[in-house]
């Protein structure tokens, strides 16, 4: 058999220097960020960056762009926002001064965060709410419509309704359970585990119903990074020397085997579907980047393997035009894609 090399697209990368760890790439409008490990985000491009310096020695630890703007939070217990000129809001700050765990964030300006048990809710309004979680809150992720928050912690996860009186419903499987996410239609809750799985819940579409189950096991590693797609009929995965995408139509996965794109010799860490088509970009451990197209399994290659570079960060801007990657060295770049 005859193994041909991706197509590269490496000529029409830009390099950026961001000379830290990159814990999040981001979108802000169309101006490009990186959140940085040493507590500052970097705006702009190339002879256009500019430094933010938001959370100062303390570190940024975990950040999510919404609506053109990125919501930090670092170990000095703050939440901040930035714009795409660089202005930075702080919209929180958790009273006894923790660190931030994880952040969530909605298009019209909500942010929830997490300290230990403690989550925070922050409406568009400026309003907070509180919810102590069983145990430590790992990860977050909001529902795509209405003010509905999910929670990861250990032995499952939590859907809470901020705003409302509406009873928190407990999603139970046994377990440490690390980050969260929704799908687009809101009928599935999926989780990222400590034994190197995914769980999720089909979510009863009414009271008569029973939530569903569904079990994702065989990786070879924690599943950190996971991306649905625009029309959340599929989910891809890191975790695997191979980005794993589960199909969602109709009831979910269970019963059907899950796609694989991109093998190499090397862990997937970052994957984040492309806005508009079935095409995935995939970081690699050793710093590879490729794109991954789920109709046929083409790959064309953005970035070659650099040691001690392995990919952080990957964020599609809104059009799909450009491909914003980050790694664990502080090397960072922006991917063009060609007319």
């Amino acid at each position: 058999m005859t193994v041909t090399a991706p197509v590269s697209l490496t000529q029409h990368v830009a390099e950026l220097e961001a000379g830290e760890h990159v814990i999040a790439a981001a979108w802000l409008g169309a101006v490009p960020a990186l959140a940085l490990s040493d507590g500052a985000v970097m705006v702009g491009a190339q002879d256009d960056q500019s430094r933010v310096d938001v959370h100062g020695a303390a570190g940024l630890l975990t950040a999510v762009a919404v609506g053109g703007h990125l919501f930090t939070g670092g170990g000095d217990g703050r939440v901040c926002s930035i714009d795409a000129h660089g202005q930075m809001k702080e919209l929180a700050r958790d009273a006894r001064g923790g660190w931030i765990d994880a952040i969530a964030a909605t298009p019209a300006g909500a942010v929830a965060f997490s300290v230990g048990k403690r989550v925070t809710a922050r409406d568009e309004k400026g309003v907070l709410k509180q919810f102590e979680a069983p145990s430590t809150a790992q990860g977050l992720a909001f529902a795509p419509k209405g003010y509905r928050l999910a929670i990861a912690h250990y032995n499952g996860a939590a859907l809470w309704f901020p705003n409302t009186s509406t009873p928190t419903q407990l999603l139970e499987w046994k377990g440490a359970h690390l980050d969260a996410t929704i799908s687009p239609d809101g009928r599935f809750v999926v989780t990222s585990m400590q034994e190197n799985a995914l769980h999720g819940w089909r979510l009863a579409a009414k009271p008569t119903d029973k939530v569903a189950h569904m079990r994702m096991s065989g990786y070879p590693a924690k599943t950190r990074s996971f991306s649905w797609s625009h029309d959340g009929n599929w989910l891809a995965t890191s975790g695997a020397e191979a980005v794993i995408i589960w199909p969602f139509q109709g009831d979910g996965p269970m019963g059907k085997a899950p796609r694989e794109c991109g093998v190499r010799r090397a862990k997937v860490t970052q994957v984040t579907f492309h806005p508009g088509a079935y095409v995935i970009a995939a970081g690699y451990e050793d710093g590879c980047i490729l794109l991954l197209r789920l109709t046929d399994g083409s790959e064309l290659l953005a970035r070659p393997a650099v040691k001690g570079s392995g990919i952080t960060a990957l964020s599609w801007d809104r059009p799909g035009k450009r491909l914003l990657f980050g790694c664990a060295d502080g090397q960072a770049g922006l991917l063009t894609l060609p007319a």
